[in-house]
């Protein structure tokens, strides 16, 4: 009788050999970034962005790398991510962004959580917890200077110094958000820095923080309190029209399954949208859409065609996308690689050397934040680092 083997291993994580795909993460590199970030915030405190499962690399790998290099404080979108937060970092200041949700108080005060305002409702319903606690617990108020998402209106900011429940409960943080900071000469930055200081004068006494990750490179970048980092900690670049000062965190290799010979006037993939004008090696990958990948990667077209599309790194030639993405296989062309070099069974490179996040991104007609965030669940991880 046969034993049947789970295809995870004793501590839940998916065998490289029984994965179609495995992504490579530097724990190591994300430290580096977290520290070239905070050389570049003049003196103010640097936090991390930790939110969707810090960028798809993993809340409980990335928060204690984090805190190792000297990170004390963490932002992560909801109160279910600050509790995986909580249990890695039993002593780090961890704010929620989306808000206060109705009847959420008593989850804050039992993880030593702090909620980031963004209404006179949120305001009262945490003054009037701490007040029936008869604690001062910590939180943030947000306030909008332009995104018009979440956050109190500017003129709404002017009157906060005259509410009264700002007495019953402790402001840790006065904060806002840039629209454009990735875009160093957008007048809204001078805009929303002018609306904020105009808010922050009226309430002195409270540490605010304005920049995000391209907030910390801009010319004119307001001082502030606490950076926060999020885009840049996993190798995105913060400065678009410049070259990246970050490491990259995260490369994704994917399996070739299968190669084989398609004839002149045959297509490839889902719908045939993509033609072989002579005859083609095409290689399958084992990865796809269901794992994180984006259909809008596909090409579509004909051989030969110049097309923004998606791109593997296959024995270092990089050879295009060749069809559509499917949910679990991607086609590439690997015609110009010479038949020796590649094989069935080999590893190609989806993101890594020339094929940043950032890049990767752009050939899929979307953001390198959407391709991070996205990262699946069926891929194998590989942690490089001490904390991995």
């Amino acid at each position: 009788m046969t034993e049947h083997t789970s295809q995870t291993n004793s501590t839940g994580r998916i065998p490289e050999q029984a994965a179609g795909g495995v992504l490579h993460i530097d724990l190591d590199a994300l430290a580096s970034n977290w520290r070239t970030l905070r050389d570049h915030a003049g003196g103010a405190a640097t936090a991390a962005v930790v939110k969707a499962n810090a960028y798809g690399i993993g809340i409980e790998k990335a928060v204690p790398a984090l805190g190792k290099a000297g990170c004390r404080t963490f932002f992560v979108a909801y109160l279910s991510e600050a509790i995986r937060a909580r249990a890695v970092d039993p002593d780090a200041a961890i704010y929620v962004l989306n808000g206060l949700f109705t009847g959420t108080c008593p989850t804050y005060a039992q993880f030593d959580l702090r909620p980031v305002l963004g209404s006179f409702q949120e305001i009262e319903e945490w003054a009037g917890f701490c007040r029936a606690q008869s604690q001062k617990l910590k939180a943030a108020i947000h306030v909008d200077t332009g995104m018009n998402r979440l956050g109190l209106t500017v003129p709404q900011g002017t009157t906060l110094k005259d509410r009264a429940e700002l007495n019953d409960f402790e402001t840790a943080l006065l904060m806002s958000h840039f629209v454009s900071a990735e875009e160093s000469d957008n007048p809204l930055n001078a805009q929303q820095i002018e609306a904020f200081e105009a808010i922050r004068s009226s309430l002195p006494n409270i540490p605010a923080s304005l920049p995000n990750s391209s907030g910390i490179f801009l010319r004119d970048k307001p001082g502030y309190d606490l950076v926060r980092p999020g885009y840049a900690l996993y190798g995105g670049n913060p400065t678009p029209d410049r070259d990246n000062p970050m490491r990259p965190v995260v490369g994704l290799e994917a399996r070739i399954v299968q190669l084989r010979w398609v004839e002149a006037d045959h297509t490839v993939g889902y719908n045939g949208r993509w033609l072989a004008l002579d005859k083609r090696r095409i290689a399958t990958l084992s990865v796809g859409y269901a794992d994180g990948y984006p259909r809008s990667s596909s090409a579509r077209g004909k051989s030969g065609d110049e097309l923004l599309a998606g791109m593997a790194l296959v024995a270092g030639h990089p050879c295009p996308f060749a069809g559509n993405v499917s949910m679990d296989l991607i086609t590439i062309d690997v015609t110009d690689v010479p038949e020796a070099r590649v094989k069935r069974g080999d590893t190609v490179t989806l993101i890594g050397d020339q094929l940043t996040i950032d890049e990767v991104g752009h050939r899929a007609g979307t953001i390198g934040y959407e391709i991070l965030t996205n990262l699946g669940a069926r891929y194998a991880r590989a942690y490089r680092g001490e904390q991995g």
